[in-house]
């Protein structure tokens, strides 16, 4: 008898070893001084899978003083992430616009200013975003200022991470704690896809007032629950140039390399069908390997 039960109770034990890798894992704390910035995955371990947060080795060292023409969006971030790291009141941000515009460089050029005060960053894919509630309870009891960042931030219907954000935002019974913010940037304004068919949903009033339909109301309420949204614009082409001059500068280009590469600059640019941020670097990279900048 006595023999049946041990039999029966290493099987229960198997069984339950399985399930636990069959179970979805909560992120266990990293060595928080290992470094400033880290990165959220969802690993596969055996049946199941695990978040890890992974400390970044080699931070991105953009500095703020390297991002130009965008004086205006500088000043709103810094500003709200000066109030965070206060410990003020301080809001989730929506960095929206065009591409190659500095949204994501801002953010990292924010953490490298602000780190020696205790400000840390959480890269996270928008895939991994359905375990943000693991990550708030996470870092919760921590005395770091966490900026949880999602670069690149858009939804095709139905995907999970899009209600989990949206509860952390603003809606769950469980708020986030003070020390976390979420910082996300995206080329669309309001993160989902937008089709004109939706636009049949409004409704027209005797008056001429307009109802946005139920449709579109989804849509915009998760975009409205960051409280400071920051716009980006294309670069003109005097922007642009003054963009890759600064680039110039940092790899050790001379001034007056600088001015003659004006019109191989505008060159790079037309053949790139863009004049952004991300083009500019890319060309001063490429014109100070090649003259030995």
């Amino acid at each position: 008898m006595n023999a049946a039960f041990e039999h029966l109770l290493q099987r229960a034990e198997a069984v339950l070893a399985r399930l636990e890798n069959v179970l979805p894992h909560a992120p266990t704390a990293p060595d928080w001084n290992a470094s400033v910035a880290f990165r959220y995955r969802r690993r596969s371990l055996g049946f199941g899978s695990a978040g890890l947060l992974e400390p970044v080795k080699h931070v991105a060292t953009i500095r703020l003083s390297d991002l130009k023409e965008v004086d205006g969006q500088k000043e709103r971030l810094l500003r709200n992430t000066e109030q965070f790291v206060a410990g003020k009141g301080a809001n989730n941000v929506l960095m929206t616009g065009a591409r190659g515009t500095g949204k994501s460089s801002l953010v990292k050029a924010a953490l490298n200013e602000f780190a020696p005060r205790g400000l840390r960053l959480i890269e996270v894919d928008k895939s991994d975003l359905v375990d943000l509630p693991d990550l708030v309870d996470l870092v919760a009891a921590r005395p770091e200022r966490f900026i949880v960042f999602c670069d690149d931030l858009s939804f095709d219907e139905g995907e999970p991470g899009y209600k989990a954000l949206k509860s952390v935002l603003d809606g769950s019974v469980s708020q986030a704690s003070d020390n976390l913010l979420i910082y996300a940037t995206s080329n669309r304004r309001h993160l989902l896809p937008e089709y004109m068919k939706e636009n049949l949903s409004y409704q027209h009033t005797e008056d001429g007032e307009v109802h946005p339909g139920e449709v579109i109301e989804e849509k915009i309420s998760l975009s409205e629950r960051f409280g400071l949204w920051i716009s980006f614009y294309p670069f003109t082409q005097d922007e642009y140039l003054a963009i890759a001059a600064q680039w110039l500068r940092s790899f050790g280009v001379a001034e007056d390399a600088i001015v003659a590469a004006r019109g191989e600059c505008l060159v790079w640019a037309l053949e790139r069908g863009s004049r952004s941020g991300r083009v500019a670097q890319q060309f001063a990279r490429d014109y100070a390997g090649r003259h030995g900048g």
